[in-house]
């Protein structure tokens, strides 16, 4: 698997979230904007910090999110990445019609661009891959009911109390990045209770991950056969001020070489009327 489509699918948070719920439509009481930043480690050491700002108004959604290598990392393999999308949050679920994503590591780089219309993904890729007589063939049917890594990290829940209870995980994942099709499974573990250095603190809803390809990949590929097998991967999800959306405050995926960590630093947002004061929860 790509280093690059790693980040994107699992820092941020590489395709973790949403086939979401068809119960009740998305509640967007008024404007919101999240202010996040995330810090990735392995062994505890630095190794990336990724920018998130998601922007919620009349009924519409945008997000962008900006990552680059840091420490050791980026003396051996310097990279930086932008991803962003757009897409609607009127309906019973935030439906997404664009993403692209932008990256380089070291003398590569590669652009990705997703247009969403009638329920199906339609990919423009800046270079082609090499050819590879192993790679399970992406058909039409990959393409369809499907989310991007962006838009998939809103996910929903249903209901009109609590957004931090079980349910927030109780969901299958249909993912498509470009390149790649795949399933997320997630699964309730645990609530924590957590603190930004900045912004938000209470409870996190504790999800397991599990990953399985369906095409567009090698399956002689020892990151794939890895992924497919490890049962240890989390995902920690935190609400959205103002609405039912919950998203990312922390990602673990455990490596041969010991545990990578995306945690967020600073969590905070401002509502539409109140863009010049931060609000924080807790």
């Amino acid at each position: 698997m790509r280093t690059p489509s790693l980040i994107v699918a699992i820092c941020l948070a590489a395709g973790l979230p949403a086939t979401l719920s068809d119960a009740g439509p998305v509640q967007i009481h008024s404007g919101t904007e999240l202010n996040a930043t995330y810090r990735a480690t392995l062994l505890g050491f630095p190794i990336g910090d990724i920018t998130w700002t998601i922007d919620i108004a009349n009924s519409r959604f945008s997000a962008k999110a900006t990552g680059e290598t840091a420490g050791l990392l980026r003396i051996f393999t310097p990279g930086h990445g932008v991803a962003e999308a757009h897409g609607s949050v009127a309906g019973k679920q935030p439906l997404a019609s664009s993403f692209e994503v932008s990256f380089t590591s070291g003398s590569s780089s590669e652009d990705i661009k997703i247009a969403f219309s009638g329920g199906k993904a339609r990919e423009s890729l800046g270079r082609r891959p090499k050819p590879n007589p192993n790679l399970v063939p992406l058909t039409e049917a990959s393409r369809t009911g499907v989310v991007d890594p962006m838009t998939a990290l809103l996910v929903h829940v249903p209901g009109s109390g609590d957004v931090a209870v079980p349910a927030a995980c109780e969901r299958k994942i249909a993912v498509f990045d470009g390149h790649m099709r795949y399933d997320l499974r997630m699964a309730f573990k645990r609530i924590e209770q957590v603190k930004a250095d900045t912004g938000y603190q209470g409870p996190a809803v504790v999800c397991a991950v599990y990953f399985t390809p369906l095409a567009g990949y090698d399956p002689t590929r020892y990151a794939i056969r890895y992924l497919e097998a490890e049962r240890g991967m989390e995902i920690w999800l935190a609400p959205l001020a103002g609405t039912r959306l919950m998203v990312p405050f922390r990602v673990s995926v455990p490596t041969p070489i010991g545990i990578g960590i995306l945690q967020a630093t600073r969590f905070a947002w401002t509502r539409q009327s109140e863009r010049s004061s931060t609000i924080s929860a807790g």
